[in-house]
């Protein structure tokens, strides 16, 4: 008798076909029947083990978050409800060209001080692996969900080259291309870039084109965050899209947003320079988050010049009065290129959050509310947080528009990714609110897509762009990764306010046939597993 049916299912399947109602037995962690109502009439009903009623209830396959930076908290937090709850089966971590394989002691010990706003500083964490293929190993020994990896374009570029902002030589080029294929060997589904992080910014585009071409031979895919999502953003879009094409590269835009003041009411302009694209035969995706702030590390911010060198370097020159005083210049007259080519408003700037508890009364506020209080400029404020905290505080920046993240949601090749960073007391509520807030905001309440057009951006969509053969639908044979949730209810807890409130509506989560999630509640299943890619084209 099989492990599990699920009766009388609102089964969403992720094609973006109407729903149907169902029952849906699994067995051995994978979907084994199918039995469609008009099928059962005058049938004898499947029967399992266990029985679950599914009453009033929609079916789905589980989400998958094409954009995470959980590359240590599936470590360090085995309970990961964060995203259990909200129904996320699948992560894709490696993100933003920078994480922690492959990677050298030096380094690690580097990487791991410059995200530490994405993830701490990880002194819990036993890095007992250096290759991307022992980091997969690491998490087959058990996680809340399963998770992807991109092998990350600025570790292997610190790996190789260093945190200098020059060409890499012909030798080094090399190496670099000989890591990212051993990485996709290794299991990597693509290439990650954070093209205004250092030091992955300081490649030029005939570097990334080389380290791309080895990826589309290994039948991945290019996943950048690119150079300006501010006064440059589409020309940075056109960028990518042009590197893409010259590799003959598939390419998935991470967070894929147009932010700041000046690309107000843009959204129109890049879809329409990504329809010309795909019109013309590229192979392009993206994902978004459903809100307007975005999300990143203060020390994100710092041109580039004053990161070169590393972290310790980055933390030298903001001890020294006359190098911090060319920073703020930058910052807040010229335009970092690490703040996007926009001039810093520090109200828009909010502390999110900090490693050091000493610090903890600046979270919540923005650098400009903590200067006013302290009776200093903002640049004395940030320039302590940085300082005091090592580069660790991170930061909301509230400067999106709503329409803008309306308008891209909608397009045919759009992914859901939360982007979630969990460090911190106040993070985003995007990490723990995502996927919920597109069911129950922007589908239920405001009708910017219908219900089965949602759920296959978060499932199918971004299943066939990791190019997953048996998941991101609800299909015999296809393993068992199944979110049931209420559509009249569904809805994120998490606020700006109270950013690690777990979603409701969402009752059961099955990870590889395995609840995580049962009635509402995380069980101590620990189902996930490393998502490997798939063999090499022949």
């Amino acid at each position: 008798m099989e492990d599990l049916v699920i009766r009388d299912a609102d089964v969403v399947d992720g094609s973006g076909e109407p729903s149907y109602r169902a029952d849906v037995v699994v067995d051995d962690g994978r979907i084994v029947s199918i039995v469609k109502e008009a099928a059962a009439a005058g049938c004898q009903r499947p029967r399992a083990m266990r029985e679950l009623d599914a009453e009033g209830l929609v079916l789905s396959p589980g989400f998958v978050d094409m954009h995470a930076h959980s590359d240590l908290a599936l470590l360090r937090d085995p309970d990961h409800s964060a995203k259990a709850a909200q129904g996320v089966t699948l992560e894709v971590l490696g993100q933003d060209g920078l994480s922690y394989a492959p990677v050298d002691d030096r380094t690690l010990a580097e990487v791991r001080l410059a995200i530490a706003g994405w993830n701490g500083h990880g002194d819990d964490i036993d890095f007992d692996w250096r290759s991307v293929g022992e980091y997969l190993d690491r998490l087959d020994r058990g996680i809340a969900v399963n998770a992807a990896y991109l092998v990350p374009q600025g570790t292997v570029r610190a790996l190789v080259v260093g945190w200098e902002d020059r060409e890499a030589t012909p030798a080094e080029l090399d190496r670099m291309r000989r890591l990212v294929a051993e990485g996709l060997e290794q299991g990597a589904v693509g290439l990650s870039s954070g093209l205004t992080y250092t030091p992955g910014m300081y490649a030029p585009d005939s570097e990334l084109t080389a380290l791309c071409r080895v990826v589309a031979e290994y039948g991945g895919y290019y996943c950048p965050h690119h150079r300006s999502y501010g006064a440059g953003a589409l020309d940075a879009y056109a960028e990518m899209v042009a590197l893409a094409g010259e590799a003959g590269c598939p390419l998935h835009l991470a967070h894929a947003t147009m932010n700041f003041g000046v690309n107000e009411g843009r959204a129109p302009q890049l879809l329409s320079l990504l329809d010309e694209a795909l019109a013309a035969g590229a192979d392009i995706t993206l994902d978004t988050y459903p809100y307007t702030p975005g999300s990143t590390t203060l020390a994100a911010l710092l041109p580039s010049w004053a990161n070169e060198g590393g972290p310790a370097a980055a933390l030298a020159r903001l001890a020294d009065d006359d190098a911090s005083e060319r920073v703020r210049h930058h910052l807040e007259a010229v335009g970092s290129d690490g703040c996007h080519g926009v001039p810093v408003e520090w109200d828009t700037i909010e502390i999110s959050g900090v490693v050091d508890p000493a610090l903890s009364e600046f979270v919540g506020r923005t650098v400009g509310e903590s200067a006013r209080r302290r009776g200093e400029t903002p640049w004395a404020t940030a320039r302590h947080l940085l300082l005091a905290d090592r580069l660790a505080p991170s930061v909301l920046q509230h400067v999106g528009h709503e329409e803008n993240v309306r308008t891209i949601m909608r397009h045919p090749v759009h992914t859901g990714g939360s982007d979630g960073i969990l460090q911190g007391a106040k993070p985003h509520p995007r990490a723990y609110g995502t996927f919920p807030h597109y069911l129950g905001h922007y589908v239920r309440e405001l009708g910017v897509l219908s219900l089965e057009e949602c759920v296959a951006h978060l499932t199918s969509r971004p299943a066939a762009r990791l190019r997953l053969p048996d998941r991101g639908l609800i299909r015999e044979g296809y393993r068992a990764d199944v979110v049931l949730f209420d559509p009249e209810t569904v809805a994120a807890g998490a606020t700006f306010e109270n950013p690690r409130r777990l979603p409701t509506g969402i009752p059961h989560v099955l990870v590889n046939g395995r609840f995580v999630i049962e009635d509402g509640r995380r069980t101590d299943e620990l189902a996930g597993r490393s998502i490997r890619r798939a063999p090499r084209p022949a």
